[in-house]
């Protein structure tokens, strides 16, 4: 017997690409949602994204897949486009990330939609939002990193602008929209009413420039590109050990002091300026080239255990296997198994949060095959 989930019996139909609504979508089926994914006849363009690809599957698409039915609908077709209404009409939510205005061209826009179904969740997701002087403008997370100065921040100081490590904003953006329309469905127990939900890449981006944008507002003056290091307290940075990398946070002067001890340079402390947090801020780079020399002496797992055993902050800069063979996170279930008939086992990244009244990854099912679904949606949804 499959296990009731919170959104078991919700239907989601899902009519985006690439990252950000697929994303969205995936946390929504974790949950239970019955999700089908809608594409065109020749897919969803992120399941060719690559070399490299696992059985023919991009990454990209297996990383935000999961827990989807496929159905392929030829939208150019008028069979195909009254199908979509069918479904539309028959679902809970609707999830789009289409320019502004191609919803509306296909009749799947949420006015005509809501009329006939008052009580419809419809979500629209964009690059910029659904209206202003840039919703007709296309964006990528790398486009949107620099539109929204992320880029501005990220980097060391003096340095080139980078992007960071992965689509980190279409996610932020997707992450919104799942929590949005659990916001919807619960307002809808109140009300019996469905809503419109907008959002975007760049306000996404804008919301999470927190203290920098608030910094901003309030002085005038951008926080600039910091790389590890941290504006107001020193040291607080990554060293290179003698084997690799670590992170230290010892700005707090107890903390200071702690690593002196384990470094066994508390002369540093009768140093007029390195004494204080503030003088060790304005000689920051004289500081620097002296902790640098000395942390170059150790391997990562001596400084580290040595640091911990001094409760100063501190952790090893991880690669991928380190992250995923982690004992907390396999502990803690970051790492899932799937299966798919075709393409056999999968690995997938595991829940961020859990639930005590039931296993978020339970049943989890691997990410679809193009149109693997099409007659099986049909039949559960319109009989």
């Amino acid at each position: 017997m499959s296990q009731r989930k919170p959104l078991t019996g919700i239907k989601v139909l899902d009519f985006t690409r690439l990252f950000a609504g697929p994303f969205c979508t995936m946390l929504l089926g974790d949950l239970g949602a019955d999700v089908a994914k809608v594409e065109a006849p020749e897919g969803d363009p992120i399941r060719f994204q690559g070399p490299p690809f696992f059985k023919d599957h991009s990454f990209s698409f297996l990383a935000a897949n999961r827990n989807k039915r496929s159905i392929t609908i030829d939208m150019k077709a008028v069979e195909g486009k009254a199908l979509a209404r069918k479904l539309a009409l028959a679902a809970d939510v609707i999830v789009e990330n289409f320019r502004p205005g191609v919803m509306k061209r296909l009749g799947l826009d949420f006015e005509s939609l809501s009329a006939k179904r008052p009580d419809l969740i419809y979500v629209s997701m964009s690059g910029f939002g659904g209206n202003g002087p840039y919703s007709e403008v296309g964006a990528f997370d790398l486009t949107i990193q620099a539109e929204g100065g992320y880029m501005s921040l990220t980097g060391e100081r003096d340095g080139e602008p980078i992007k960071l490590g992965t689509s980190a904003f279409d996610l932020v953006c997707g992450q919104y929209a799942m929590g949005a329309v659990m916001t919807a469905l619960f307002d809808r127990t109140r009300t019996g009413k469905g809503q419109l939900i907008e959002t975007s890449l760049f306000e996404g981006e804008i919301s999470f420039l927190v203290d920098a944008g608030i910094q901003y507002l309030t002085t005038g003056v951008s926080k600039g590109k910091w790389g590890s290091e941290h504006a107001q307290l020193v040291p607080y940075k990554a060293f290179e050990a003698s084997d690799g990398w670590v992170v230290i946070g010892a700005g707090v002067q107890n903390l200071f002091e702690r690593l002196l001890k384990v470094l066994g340079r508390v002369d540093l402390l009768t140093d007029a300026r390195f004494a204080e947090l503030s003088g060790r801020v304005t000689n920051r780079d004289a500081l620097y080239e002296i902790l640098d020399n000395e942390i170059r002496r150790f391997t990562v797992a001596d400084l580290v255990r040595k640091l911990a055993d001094a409760n100063v902050p501190c952790s090893p800069i991880n690669n991928m296997e380190q992250v995923f063979t982690h004992p907390q996170a396999l502990h803690r279930g970051m790492v899932q198994k799937v299966e798919h008939a075709a393409y056999g086992p999968l690995s997938v990244i595991g829940p961020a949060v859990k639930y005590s009244g039931f296993d978020i990854a339970s049943e989890w099912q691997a990410p679809p095959l193009l149109g693997e679904h099409t007659e099986a949606v049909s039949k559960d949804w319109l009989g």
